[in-house]
Formats: structure tokens, sequence, C-alpha cells
């Protein structure tokens, strides 16, 4: 008898489970493989409404909260967990303490393949590199037997570990209907970095299921007055934002060498 395939994304806000890595999420779940999701906050701070409107922190991220358990069903995940973090404050937190919350869930759950963000958060987001640092750490220290978590589950190692990645076409499929994404961070201006393709170890081809994608997307009507410009374009759009999934894979203990990858599993099935 096979073994059940696990897949978790552990990422930073709700809304990055449908907008950024969606696609492998119904694909595998379609396929039979359990998916989890680990989420840093609860989105507290993304009120796109009149300001005099917020309904403030507290009640924001419950509003967020329902919205991600709709768009987890919509997407096929079997479970969704979070660390209880302020959005926006994530990357301040204590780091021992997060990357223990994490290790906690992922020898839980022992999953075979980890996803993330880059290192750089994709277009700069601390909580975005904030949570790459943390799940690369727990990754590491839940197969650690001497790393003493919270739980009573034993150490798990994971196969392999992935970060979600964009190149030039993706970028500009992001920017055509958003505009372009950069963050004012202290004193810089950050913006979306492009991974060059040489540097993409793996494409998944998750194309067919851009509409599931889509309506997971739709789940997260806090957030729609951001993208109603969404609606508007062809299904080619679609596919390329939500169909083609690129990877860096960060290590892998199951495969390896420069054939790109068209499956996070090769080497698992």
């Amino acid at each position: 008898m096979s073994k059940q395939l696990k897949l978790m994304c552990i990422l930073a806000h709700p809304d990055d489970e449908s907008l950024g890595t969606g696609g492998i999420l119904v694909k595998y779940a379609t396929e039979g493989v359990q998916t989890y999701l680990v989420t840093a906050t609860r989105g507290e701070r993304g009120w796109f409404g009149p300001k005099e409107d917020n309904p403030g922190l507290e009640e924001l991220g419950r509003i967020r909260e329902r919205e991600l358990n709709a768009a987890a069903r919509t997407l096929g995940l079997q479970e969704v967990s979070f660390l209880d973090y302020i959005d926006g404050e994530f990357d301040q937190a204590d780091m021992a303490e997060a990357v223990g919350k994490i290790v906690g869930h992922i020898r839980r759950v022992q999953p075979d393949v980890v996803v993330t963000f880059d290192q750089n958060g994709l277009y700069g987001h601390p909580d975005h590199i904030a949570i790459c640092q943390c799940a690369s750490a727990a990754v590491i220290a839940a197969a650690d037997p001497y790393y003493a978590d919270a739980t009573e589950f034993p150490p798990h190692r994971v196969s392999k570990l992935y970060y979600r990645v964009w190149n030039e076409e993706i970028i500009d499929a992001y920017q055509a209907p958003f505009g372009e994404l950069w963050m004012h961070v202290g004193d810089q201006e950050r913006r979306a970095v492009a991974w060059p393709d040489w540097s993409i170890t793996t494409r998944v081809d998750a194309s067919a299921h851009w509409q599931q994608v889509w309506q997971a997307i739709k789940c997260h009507r806090s957030q729609l007055p951001g993208y109603q410009v969404l609606k508007d374009l062809p299904a080619e759009h679609h596919q390329i934002m939500w169909g083609s999934q690129l990877y860096y894979r960060a290590f892998s203990l199951v495969n390896g060498g420069p054939k790109v990858e068209s499956d996070l599993f090769e080497g698992l099935r």
C-alpha cells in the first residue's frame, strides 16, 4: 500500500494560500495528497475600505479567518492552523518562539514537502521574509532529536523544502491588474524580485485548476476591492497567474540534478 503523501504550506496571511500557492493546493488535493496550511497571522491590517469603516484589528482578524476557512474548503485543504501573530508585526516577533510553534505543527502533521515564500518575500514584504526564515529553520529543527518544542510529538524529517518564486512573466502578469508591487519599509522601497529562469528548479502546471483557485480568491471578500480588476481578465491571464507555479527547491533528500521538475513530489512517488 502506497504511503499517504502530505504537503504543508507555511505562509504569512490569509489569501497568501490562494493568491500564492492555490494552484498546487488544488492540484495535489485533487490527486489525493493531504494538504495543510500554517498561517502566521490573521491579516488584521488588510483593510481596503474607507478608513472610518475599518472594524479594527480584532474584528477584521475574525472576518479574515472566516474568509480563509471558506477558501480552504474550496481548495480542498485538510487543515488550517494559525500561529496567532499580528499582521505587520510578525517580522518583529520572537523568532525562537515562532520556530518552535512551526516545529510543533511539522512534527504533528509529518509533511513530506513544505512550501513557503522565497527569502525576498516575493516583493519585499517583511512578514513574508520572516515566515521564510522561520519555516526554513523549523524544517531543520523538526528533524533534530535534541530540539525540544512545546509538543510531545517525535522528530520528523521533511523530505523536500520549496520556496515560491516569480520570474519576469509572472511578475508582469500580477502587475498588469494590480499595478507595480512594492512596499515602503523604513527608508527603503522594495519591489517584486524576479528569479532568472535558469534558477527555477520546479515548474508545476496547475492550469487545469485555475477556476477553482479563482473561486478561493473570491472567498476573501474583505480584500475584493483590490481584486475587482481581476474579474475582467481573459482566461489565459488567469492561467498564468494561478496555473503557472514556479518554485526553487531549497533542499531535497530524495532527488536532485539540473533537470527541471514538474512535480513537488518527484522522488517520493
